[in-house]
């Protein structure tokens, strides 16, 4: 059987203008019009906290397939920046895969979700180590015949290096699918800026002022930022946590420590599969164009889809659903 490819999805008009499908992917109003059936995988999920070691844990939701047959095996999914274990696009993929007799692990990133007095030390995209531990200790508590990890935006960014080192690690990994994940960090800041509307830049900064504040809400001892640093743009707030809370000596050195870019992903040995869209308006798609992949890399560009949308109709269900459940069970063949 033929799987499903980028090429497939031709929404309707006005679904075929990227900023619909970007706009709408993380709205109420799609979260309000999803069937109940998009929730199934919030229906008795447990919640685990994850050891990463130094005192520090990483939370999420372990849900087991209750279709009444043998588990396919054992699906992790990352949400994006900002995202959670309940984000829209999590709650829809994580569901269908449950339905297909998947069990399902959702991952937090670090103040994330709920999670932001779970740690003391500030997130950042750089803190890959404590999620390759973390997909470790998912894999040893619920062992399965095979993983798959999906991830989304930033998360799929994680999702490849995380699948490029988990190998080292002694983590077994089957598949690793990203949907419109982040390939080069200081292009896409710089799109967000300049090429991208305004707004985009307003919806992930009033998102993440919001969580910088519940961080310091939690640890009041603390001094993560100062009240001015809130009112400067992405790269400059950015900057001013970078060279406070990491230790990297620039926000250029920063950017380049997740990146994709080039051929970075030639380290990647395990099948993959990379599946964005040339009407994104917030990750550029020069950069995938500009990719080296070894043959066990599946890049798909789509003409429509936007950032993380596919969505297929107004009924708000997403084409990524069928296309992750489609290459999860092939992993199974």
């Amino acid at each position: 059987m033929s799987l499903p490819t980028g090429a497939d999805f031709v929404p309707p008009w006005p679904l075929r203008s990227g900023h619909i499908q970007t706009m709408l992917s993380s709205s109420g109003v799609r979260r309000r019009l999803l069937p109940r059936r998009a929730r199934k995988v919030q229906e008795n999920a447990r919640e685990v906290l994850i050891d990463v070691g130094h005192g520090d844990r990483l939370s999420g939701r372990y849900t087991a397939q209750v279709t009444g047959r043998e588990s396919r095996g054992l699906a992790i999914l990352f949400h994006g920046w900002e995202g959670s274990v309940d984000s829209t696009y999590v709650l829809q993929t994580g569901s269908r895969l449950l339905e297909d007799g998947w069990d399902v692990f959702r991952l937090n990133f670090r103040d994330h979700g709920d999670s932001h007095g779970l740690n003391e030390a500030l997130f950042h995209s750089c803190r890959i180590d404590e999620v390759v531990v973390a997909l470790g200790e998912i894999v040893r508590q619920f062992p399965a015949k095979a993983v798959g990890v999906a991830g989304f935006s930033l998360g799929g960014n994680f999702a490849l290096r995380a699948g490029m080192l988990a190998q080292a690690k002694g983590i077994t990994l089957d598949y690793v699918m990203a949907v419109c994940p982040i390939i080069d960090p200081s292009e896409g800041l710089f799109s967000l800026e300049s090429a991208a509307p305004w707004f985009y830049q307003a919806y992930f900064m009033q998102k993440w002022r919001r969580s910088l504040r519940l961080k310091q809400q939690a640890f009041p001892q603390q001094t993560y930022f100062e009240l001015a640093e809130l009112n400067q743009n992405m790269r400059d707030l950015t900057r001013s946590l970078v060279v406070r809370h990491t230790d990297f000596d620039s926000l250029e050195a920063y950017l380049d420590g997740y990146s994709v870019a080039g051929d970075r992903l030639m380290d990647l040995h395990l099948p993959a599969t990379i599946l964005t869209s040339r009407d994104d308006p917030v990750i550029p798609v020069a950069a995938f164009d500009q990719l080296r992949l070894p043959p066990n890399v599946e890049l798909d560009i789509a003409r429509y889809g936007g950032h993380c949308g596919f969505i297929r109709d107004f009924g708000m269900t997403s084409f990524t659903d069928d296309y992750i459940a489609a290459r999860f069970d092939a992993i199974r063949r």
